[in-house]
């Protein structure tokens, strides 16, 4: 699966700093075992706290970690992701992809607007 370069760099000073557990894994507990929930939750919850404002941390933005593979799909539709390319980046199906992920899509009228003007007088 392609990932921005940005992302490949990061990944690779990570696996030159820490390497990988013995199966391959790139993140794992001290002893080389898989992280568990709770703790990087724990670490989540205190990230949080740093990060954003009291009134954030009340909200529901990011309140778990797996809300970021959320914010990732929602981003990659608004900036223009098909949802066959989106649905297998996030391994879903185009059907699974539009109807939880759709609704998050905003601020697109006016592109769509123009593409489909533009369309018309190519």
């Amino acid at each position: 699966m392609p990932i921005p370069p940005e992302l490949v760099k990061i990944l690779r000073a990570h696996i030159a700093e820490y390497g990988t557990a013995k199966d391959g894994r790139i993140f794992r507990s001290e002893r080389g075992g898989v992280v568990a929930s709770t703790a990087y939750t724990e670490v989540w919850q205190a990230a949080r706290l740093l990060a954003f404002t009291p009134a954030q941390v009340a909200s529901p933005l990011a309140k778990r970690p797996y809300d970021l593979r959320h914010a990732a799909v929602s981003l990659w539709l608004n900036v223009g992701v098909s949802a066959p390319d989106g649905a297998e980046r996030a391994g879903h199906s185009v059907d699974v992809l539009l109807r939880v992920y759709a609704k998050c899509i905003d601020g697109q009228k006016d592109i769509a607007n123009q593409r489909i003007g533009d369309a018309f007088v190519a």
